[in-house]
């Protein structure tokens, strides 16, 4: 395998996360701030973030928006974020690019909570329209992706289903798999 980063090699997305650990507010700032240093077409920005931890109300709301089975062990995570993007730029032109620069955005975030010995695993089973309605979203943002965050927990502490993935070897394609002709 070619040489990668340490933070990069060590990345993962768990499902087992600590139930009683928290984010700080210097945690939360770290994440946030990786995130805002995403490059973007046209440095548009378009990103915009909810952050739910555990405790307040907008986590809960988050997590009844989540799939069934993702809510069986997202109430574990210190914090819920809702990743959205603007439909539209400042002008009220369209922002084709918006959810490309999104996932880029989310992609900082989470080689920075790798940094600060967080996890991260993102999410796309939701109810969008439900989230547009409960947390009372500007229709100018769409909706795109929930990231569940926080500290290593006890994979014993899962249903038996995920536990075997959860402990399971990490697998990844080769990269002769990955490349277009």
């Amino acid at each position: 395998m070619a040489q990668l980063s340490p933070i990069l090699a060590t990345r993962w997305s768990p499902y087992a996360f600590d139930p009683i650990a928290d984010l700080t507010d210097a945690d939360v700032a770290s994440l946030l701030e990786a995130a805002r240093w995403a490059p973007s077409a046209g440095n548009s920005q378009p990103w915009r973030f909810l952050m739910g931890r555990r405790h307040d109300e907008a986590f809960k709301r988050i997590l009844t928006n989540l799939s069934a089975a993702d809510q069986r062990w997202a109430g574990r995570a210190s914090a819920l974020l809702l990743g959205a993007h603007a439909i539209a730029g400042p002008k009220g032109g369209p922002l084709p690019y918006a959810a490309y620069d999104l996932g880029q955005a989310v992609a900082h975030l989470t080689v920075q909570a790798t940094a600060l010995r967080l996890h991260v695993r993102q999410i796309s089973g939701f109810d969008a329209a439900g989230l547009r309605a409960d947390l009372e979203l500007s229709p100018e943002v769409r909706p795109h992706v929930v990231v569940a965050v926080g500290r290593l927990g006890d994979p014993f502490a899962l249903p038996e289903d995920l536990r075997a993935r959860e402990i399971g070897l990490r697998q990844r394609r080769p990269l002769a798999e990955l490349m277009l002709g």
